[in-house]
């Protein structure tokens, strides 16, 4: 609808795609100022059986934050490509759509983010983004510096490399994926913590949105899978892809019928043979992957 309001102001003076580009960009600021201005509630605290000491993830423009992040199946990112009007992005599309990078983007203030997309993921140059954003490509250069560091910080982590140098994230070994799904599978239907505990990098991340905590390293890992699996707990697991990363859709036993019912989606986040991060999504979102509310106790997969 704006561009349809502002054709008037187009005039030819630019292309039409960076034409559209600039209002959606004007609409997507003025919805974060907007959220800004709305009342924020509060998220319940965790219960006392996970881990009570959970640093808080306050994006640096907390005020500014956006409905947190929600996994998208592979299939609607298939047709994605790596088409962007610049000739290098510094992110590829499967980077720019993994949740690791998309958390990192909501940690931004709103021109950092803004400036980083359009840079940094569509390949705009600098001075164009800065006529979209109207500023000046020395403070798209600047939010581009800042936005960097939080990001990169956040991959590298996330693949348990380093800042320095940085190159383009390799793609994944299938094969490797492939015996972590399988392990993973066996542990959480055996309900063995241990064997889970031991396919986590000892620095993992656990976090269940919407609520913006964050669960760190094994000790904190250890307390969340005992208290999940307790004794008289079943569990089944029906693997699917989100964010082009291993997810499965995790099914709890009812104890007064034949059947396993949703109880959420995780998704993983891995490098090599281990787990960096798990992110744990409520049953709300598993209707979007084809998965069921409600699997027959004889179902297997």
């Amino acid at each position: 609808m704006s561009a349809w309001r502002n054709l008037g102001d187009f005039g030819r003076r630019s292309s039409p795609r960076t034409w559209l580009t600039k209002i959606a960009n004007h609409r997507y600021l003025s919805v974060l100022r907007r959220e800004s201005r709305r009342p924020r509630i509060a998220a319940p605290p965790p219960k006392a059986a996970t881990v009570p000491e959970a640093p808080l993830l306050e994006p640096a423009g907390a005020a500014d934050a956006p409905p947190w992040l929600e996994p998208h199946p592979d299939v609607m990112l298939d047709d994605l490509g790596d088409q962007s009007p610049g000739p290098e992005p510094r992110y590829g599309s499967a980077e720019a759509t993994s949740l690791t990078f998309i958390t990192a983007l909501q940690l931004l203030p709103p021109q950092q983010r803004a400036a980083l997309v359009l840079c940094d993921v569509l390949g705009y140059h600098p001075s164009e983004a800065a006529r979209m954003l109207d500023t000046t490509p020395e403070a798209v250069h600047r939010a581009l510096k800042h936005a960097r560091v939080t990001v990169d910080t956040r991959l590298a982590d996330s693949n348990g490399s380093s800042t320095d140098n940085r190159s383009p994230a390799r793609r994944p070994d299938a094969a490797a994926e492939h015996r972590l799904v399988a392990r993973f599978t066996d542990a959480v239907e055996s309900a063995d913590v241990d064997a889970l505990i031991g396919l986590l990098v000892s620095d993992v991340r656990l976090s269940m949105p919407p609520a913006k905590l964050e669960y760190r390293g094994i000790a904190s890992a250890q307390r969340i899978l005992a208290a999940t699996f307790h004794p008289g707990r079943t569990y089944r697991v029906i693997p699917t892809r989100a964010n082009g990363q291993p997810a499965f859709g995790m099914y709890l036993a009812d104890p007064h019928a034949s059947v396993h019912r949703a109880y959420c989606l995780l998704v993983l986040t891995t490098a090599g043979d281990h787990i960096t991060a798990i992110t744990a999504f409520s049953t709300n979102v598993m209707p979007r992957f084809g998965l069921p509310r409600i699997v027959p106790e004889t179902e297997t997969d």
